[in-house]
């Protein structure tokens, strides 16, 4: 049975969010992992793709720094994503350690980005752009109220 409003205003958001996060990075990771990658891999093709001229290892990692979770990874496994990458033949190690995105990289890249429509429809499907729209003003009021960043970095 559905709780009613009074039993859901009781409920702690900590572990709403918290579970909320969970299922969905597994639900990233389990699409993503039908072409062999993680979320990580995603956000490196990512971040390389926005530079031109591409990216050190250390510059890879530290900029990843920042939206990685214990969900999404480790940022001390960075070095084996990279790796796969170049084994891939997705990047290439160029000039002064620089990294960039191969053919085959935009390639997997753009694959990538066709999964994350069919994501972005599941986790959405009986959500309305303004229920959305609503809930994420609603989370980033809470985040303020406890002194949290309320963009995105």
């Amino acid at each position: 049975m559905e709780p009613d409003d009074a039993e859901l205003a009781r409920q702690p958001v900590g572990y709403w969010t918290g579970l909320a996060h969970e299922v969905v990075i597994r639900h990233i990771r389990e699409t993503d992992s039908t072409l062999g990658v993680t979320q990580r891999h995603r956000m490196t093709l990512n971040a390389l793709a926005s530079r031109e001229g591409g990216m050190t290892r250390t510059e890879v990692t530290d900029f990843l720094r920042q939206y990685l979770t214990p969900q999404i990874g480790e940022v001390s496994t960075y070095p084996a994503v990279l790796d796969d990458l170049l084994d891939k033949g997705w990047i290439v190690l160029g000039d002064g350690g620089r990294l960039t995105l191969t053919e085959a990289g935009y390639d997997g890249r753009a694959r990538l980005a066709e999964l994350a429509v069919g994501i972005r429809r599941r986790l959405h499907e009986g959500v309305s752009d303004a229920d959305y729209v609503a809930a994420l003003r609603v989370l980033r009021r809470i985040i303020a109220n406890v002194g949290g960043p309320v963009t995105l970095p």
